[in-house]
């Protein structure tokens, strides 16, 4: 059985590290739907409110960058537990100083909270990405992904849903620590290194210093980085301007569109595991630039140009926001390009994987802004400009030996797999 589970990319010590993600995600998502009219209901006003979400997006995005080569120096397992503890310290000071309405503190708080999750989850995405057989890593990436949105996306969205009612929003708040903590548990008893952390001062602050030099000693890692800040941008650009187009201007109820966005989401998390069979079958690099990069050029601009065909065509819109959840799986596989660029940095490779998500959550709003200037239809040529430029930097991550050649990946997976 543990063969099995090693052939599909989830290796037996590592098992319970993916049920341990999904319950820490679910704790940390489980405030993203409701916290911010929470804190207006309570007397914040809405600049304290984006200040607040500002600071945590920050510290986010540091720490997303550092993760990889933090678990690279000090071990994927210490530095996951260290986000664990993270997270439970300054979620309960969040709680008391929200409890307290001091909005000092919550910001204090809240903001180191967010060095939690990017060290819990990102860490454990470093230590898949250095434990699994190359040749089932275009799989093993596409599992991880699917657990981690499923958590955050997901199970967090609905379970906040049923409890609001019953628990109230600051008792719904509270039980994401029931989440966390078990989560973390699991980390602590279940899941265990393979092999000892790196050891010595020298070689960690080595390893640290990688993220930074990494785009330097191989190019390519910075262009994948790039690939990945186009992966998601139309989707964090989407957020903020395509439900009111759809709404407004096409004329989608409300129920509609997120019913549409909501299987936009599911589709994507499905196809993260798709993907990653695929990648391991035809190849990594031609499933992020075809399925990845050429699904999302097609169907960006077709949410402007079904509509104006179809008009509020429900059925025809859910299609086109299907084949874009679809293609945002396609680029899963950069996850397991990027450590086979530097396999001896694995943790800095990763860490350039995560600047480049940090930086599509920013710009991606940053982009709906063009939306003014440029109208609605400029606005998602150029995002499909954008994915037709990651397909061409796509190309350019091949490695000159055969990398692509899969034909001997069932050999080589039972080799390393019995080492």
């Amino acid at each position: 059985m543990s063969g099995f589970w090693a052939r599909q990319g989830i290796v037996p010590h590592l098992r319970w590290g993916f049920v341990a993600l999904t319950l820490f995600m679910i704790g940390d998502g489980i405030e993203s739907g409701f916290l911010s009219p929470y804190l207006a209901e309570h007397g914040f006003g809405a600049g304290q409110t984006s200040l607040l979400w500002s600071v945590y997006g920050f510290v986010v995005a540091v720490a997303a960058w550092l993760s990889g080569a933090l678990a690279e120096a000090f071990g994927p397992r210490h530095v996951m537990l260290a986000g664990f503890a993270i997270w439970v310290v300054f979620e309960v000071a969040f709680l008391v100083a929200l409890a307290q309405g001091n909005f000092t503190v919550m910001l204090l708080a809240f903001g180191v909270r967010g060095l939690g999750y990017p060290l819990f989850s990102y860490g454990f995405l470093v230590w898949v990405a250095t434990d699994t057989p190359e040749a089932a890593l275009g799989k093993a990436v596409g599992w991880y992904w699917f657990f981690f949105v499923l958590g955050l996306g997901v199970v967090s969205s609905y379970y906040a849903g049923a409890v609001l009612p019953v628990l109230g929003e600051f008792g719904t708040l509270a039980s994401s620590l029931a989440f966390i903590g078990v989560g973390g548990l699991l980390l602590l008893f279940l899941v265990k290194a393979r092999r000892p952390a790196p050891a010595g001062l020298r070689s960690s602050l080595r390893s640290v210093l990688g993220a930074f030099t990494i785009v330097v000693e191989r190019p390519k890692i910075g262009l994948a980085g790039i690939v990945r800040v186009i992966n998601t941008l139309g989707f964090y650009a989407f957020v903020v301007f395509l439900s009111t187009f759809m709404v407004r201007d096409v004329g989608l109820s409300t129920p509609q569109w997120q019913t549409a966005w909501g299987t936009l989401t599911l589709t994507n998390i499905l196809a993260n595991v798709v993907f990653g069979y695929v990648a391991d079958r035809i190849g990594r690099v031609r499933t992020v630039a075809w399925f990845g990069g050429l699904l999302c050029a097609l169907s960006v601009p077709a949410f402007y140009y079904v509509p104006q065909l179809a008009g509020p065509n429900f059925w025809a819109i859910l299609l086109v926001a299907v084949v874009y959840g679809a293609g945002l799986s396609g680029f899963v596989p950069l996850s397991a390009i990027a450590p086979a660029l530097a396999p001896h940095r694995v943790g800095a490779a990763i860490a350039i994987l995560n600047l480049g998500a940090g930086v599509s959550q920013f710009l991606g709003p940053v982009s709906a802004g063009l939306v003014g200037p440029l109208g609605v239809a400029g606005t998602l040529w150029l995002i499909a400009g954008l994915y037709v430029v990651g397909i061409v930097l796509t190309h350019c991550l091949r490695e000159r030996r055969a990398t692509e050649d899969h034909s001997t990946s069932d050999k080589t997976l039972t080799g390393r797999t019995a080492a």
